[in-house]
């Protein structure tokens, strides 16, 4: 079996693509090709940066649907309340963080944010696909629940690669001269 070869960038010498090397390539793919173009067709307002951040706060909302929801079927323990809730706070406080971070995405400048959470994106994919599949084995009792949490990691992950992306430049309005209005009125 023949092993891919890269070009290390720090010694330029080949060597073997690792598994994280494979991960941080498709992490790349799905952002640059997948994500950046409807970024990049949007409008100016919203911005990618605040529909990603819209997308994260409805999976703060979703998840905590889901929590009630299986509170409300009772099919879950004080020690399941628990455990759900304090992931439901650390939702909440990784939204809180990113919202903090805003002024460090800037048009024309380097998203920061796309290295920070270059890590995560990758883990939110499996937790997606799991909670879907998940959802699609739930009993009957539970579906409304599991879909609520298929759904909310659904969106967190959409919108967690929304705000990775790099936000479009300004553009610029052009001032009328004096040359662009006697051009305009074909007295030149």
């Amino acid at each position: 079996m023949r092993q891919r070869l890269t070009a290390c960038p720090f010694c330029r010498k080949h060597s073997a693509m690792s598994a994280a090397d494979k991960v941080n390539q498709f992490d790349a793919w799905l952002l640059d090709r997948v994500f950046q173009p409807v970024v990049d067709r949007l409008p100016e307002k919203p911005s990618g940066f605040d529909i990603g951040m819209s997308l994260q706060l409805g999976a703060v909302v979703l998840d905590a649907a889901c929590l009630v929801a299986m509170v409300a079927i009772g099919r879950i323990g004080i020690g399941g309340i628990i455990w759900n809730g304090l992931t439901w706070v650390f939702a909440a406080f990784f939204y809180v963080a990113i919202v903090r971070m805003r002024p460090l995405v800037r048009p024309g400048h380097a998203n920061p944010l796309r290295f920070m959470l270059q890590g995560l994106r990758p883990l939110a994919i499996p937790f997606a696909i799991y909670s879907v599949w998940i959802m699609l084995t739930a009993p009957g009792a539970l579906m409304l629940a599991m879909e609520f949490n298929a759904l909310a990691n659904l969106v967190y992950l959409i919108g967690l690669y929304l705000i990775s992306c790099q936000p479009k430049p300004p553009t610029y309005k052009r001032t009328a001269t004096v040359w662009d209005r006697h051009l305009a009125r074909g007295k030149i």
